[in-house]
């Protein structure tokens, strides 16, 4: 895991540098999206539970759940197609939120 986010950094201060890359700016509103739905998610969950695995998989899976449901509905309109590109944004937004979440609450300093 100490290795895991320096190199999550690492790639997200990289990815500026290349020319083939682009991201839309309705990747990045699934992005904004799937981080919303998953902090609150992770939020009402936590409070209630006090379990942070339960509350990580629960934003991580209700993340990925509405945006697998919106590319299904934008997939039943006509000129349209299921893009599994935005599908990855929402998830990564939830991913990138859940596990920002799970690592930093529910710390508590001992007081003497």
């Amino acid at each position: 895991m100490r290795i895991l986010i320096p190199f999550i950094i690492a790639c997200f201060a990289f990815s500026n540098t290349c020319n083939a890359q682009f991201i839309s700016d309705d990747d990045k509103l699934h992005f904004g999206a799937g981080a919303l739905i998953s902090g609150t998610t992770y939020t009402l969950v936590y409070s209630k539970t006090k379990n942070k695995k339960k509350a990580f998989w629960m934003s991580l899976g209700t993340s990925v759940l509405a945006g697998l449901t919106k590319e299904i509905y934008d997939s039943t309109k006509r000129g349209n197609k299921f893009d599994t590109g935005e599908l990855v944004a929402t998830t990564a937004g939830g991913f990138a939120v859940s596990i920002s979440l799970e690592l930093f609450v529910g710390k508590k300093k001992n007081k003497k």
